[in-house]
């Protein structure tokens, strides 16, 4: 009986370990913006928000852009923040934008 009271006490253990690795999972998971975000005008909040970026490096995205002059020519000059390599990147490039003006419309 003693066995057996071991071996149901192990199996709900092992339940519950794998339930608290799935919620963990779960809780860090993003879901992503559903609009690009501006590099030029994103708080480090909103570059939290985005797939691999967290408080940390969001704060040094915007005290990088802040140190550069205030402003990025093209989403790729984010592969100069540290923590932000082609792999990162090719995570975030999907999510970005620097706010260039939408193309004129003919006749207007």
């Amino acid at each position: 009986m003693k066995k057996r009271n071991g071996i149901v006490a192990m199996g709900l253990a092992i339940v519950f370990a794998l339930m608290a690795n799935v919620g963990t999972a779960l809780a860090a998971a993003k879901a992503a913006p559903t609009s690009k975000v501006n590099v030029n005008t994103a708080t480090a909040e909103q570059f939290a928000a985005l797939p691999g970026v967290g408080a940390k490096l969001g704060a040094r995205i915007v005290e990088y852009r802040q140190k550069a002059g205030g402003s990025f020519k093209s989403v790729q000059e984010l592969m100069n923040v540290r923590g932000i390599g082609e792999k990162n990147f090719a995570k975030l490039q999907a999510h970005l934008t620097t706010g260039e003006a939408a193309p004129a419309r003919p006749g207007r």
